[in-house]
């Protein structure tokens, strides 16, 4: 058989490729719960032991208020030192590889947790073991939390960004609500060594679910170095930690204020935050695109500060309850309506290391939250943490105030 008989004739005409069919708004929406979903299984594990944890470094091995703080704040600073790595990460091998490496060390720190549960006679070998679970937690949060959304993005495109971080969201907080008073349950149930096998194995399961998810292509560009994109993102990151540290305090404190006072149902005052948390992204998922991201914020951060100053000056359980869940609930829109923002300043290629400058706040005021808020707490009492977070969140109002007059003298809206 000839060559000419295999090439087509000359009066042939090529047929054009099919241009992709665009995503329907229920099919983007079920590809970004698809991605979320790995997001809601590390914080799940995260959740199950975060009303648990403080109480039993206290209580149970005996350390200081301040000592149980940090407990908490090392997977923070953890997630903290590892963002750029993260970020880059994406950028560079894949949102998908890095999901994938992020629950292997989530999986890894629940059999560190379950090592320090068995090892509760001998204090300092727990405290030590969970430090070090604490520390893989963080350095696999860092990995999928920040991995999950730009492999949604990579998947549904990028002028869906801001409804994949607020399902993201949506899945963090709807595990933190979840996994608080289930933590308690397993706790008194079965034991603390619980804690750490069910976050090992909703790791494990994790893993094995991203290996079979689809591979979305690496942005082909120019690699803009972190410090430049954190200089950047700084002053929107600012805004972010301001924020947090009402999540924080309520976060790390919120069981030993419920104990000082000898109120019970501490669990439900972080269920009620990350419930009414889930309500307000649901609620308001298109005020970003409607209202812009720095009107969303300036709302978001104010009623942060009414739930804070609420719980600062709560005389009952219920008070405290609602105080909480009105601090989830202003809490709730900060991150995607800054970072949204946050994002837009540089190119695709380096978004993914954009995210995770960004992100850096969050762990910052994490991991600083613990330790400070302690220590007031030591001299001050409990309700004072609340006080101080507020201070923060109005901080935070008059910076997003900042950028917003900014962003007009630029011509954006």
């Amino acid at each position: 058989m000839s060559d000419d008989s295999c090439s087509p004739s000359p009066s042939a005409t090529p047929v054009p490729a099919a241009p992709p069919r665009p995503l329907t708004p229920a099919k983007v929406t079920r590809q970004i719960i698809a991605t979320a979903f790995f997001t809601f299984l590390v914080y799940l594990a995260i959740g199950i032991p975060m009303a648990v944890l403080p109480g039993y470094i206290h209580l149970d091995l005996g350390y200081s208020s301040v000592m149980a703080g940090l407990g908490i704040s090392v997977q923070y600073f953890a997630t903290f030192v590892s963002r750029a790595n993260a970020g880059r990460m994406i950028d560079t091998v894949g949102a998908k590889q890095t999901v994938m490496r992020g629950m292997l060390l989530c999986s890894a720190s629940g059999a560190l947790l379950l090592c320090s549960a068995l090892a509760q006679p001998l204090p300092f070998l727990s405290l030590v073991l969970l430090f070090a679970s604490r520390a893989l937690l963080g350095l696999g949060e860092s990995l999928v939390g920040t991995g999950a959304i730009m492999w949604g993005v990579g998947r549904v495109g990028s002028e869906n960004t801001a409804k994949m971080i607020s399902w993201n969201g949506i899945a963090t907080y709807a595990a933190l609500a979840i996994g608080a008073p289930l933590g308690v349950v397993l706790d008194r149930s079965l034991g603390f060594a619980m804690i750490g096998l069910s976050g090992m194995l909703l790791t494990v399961l994790g893993y094995v679910l991203a290996r079979g998810g689809p591979v979305t292509p690496v942005v082909q560009g120019e690699q803009l170095s972190f410090k430049l994109v954190l200089r950047k993102v700084f002053a929107y990151g600012m805004g972010l930690a301001f924020g947090t540290i009402g999540f924080g305090s309520i976060a790390t404190f919120i069981t030993l204020y419920y104990a000082d006072l000898h109120w019970s149902g501490a669990a439900f005052a972080l269920t009620a935050f990350s419930s009414a948390f889930v309500g307000a992204r649901l609620l308001f998922a298109n005020a970003i695109t409607r209202f812009g991201g720095y009107r969303v914020a300036v709302v978001s951060f104010l009623t942060e500060a009414v739930g804070l100053l609420l719980l600062w000056s709560a005389t009952t359980p219920e008070l405290a309850l609602l105080g909480a869940g009105l601090a989830g609930f202003g809490f709730a829109l900060v991150f995607p309506s800054l970072g949204v923002e946050a994002v837009n300043l540089v190119s695709p290629a380096n978004r993914g290391a954009a995210l995770a400058a960004y992100s850096v706040f969050l762990d910052l005021a994490l991991g600083i939250t613990g330790p400070l808020a302690g220590a007031i707490a030591g001299q001050l009492g409990y309700p004072q943490v609340f006080l101080f977070a507020a201070i923060a969140a109005i901080g935070a109002v008059a910076l997003s105030l900042s950028l917003y007059r900014s962003a007009q003298q630029r011509g954006k809206p």
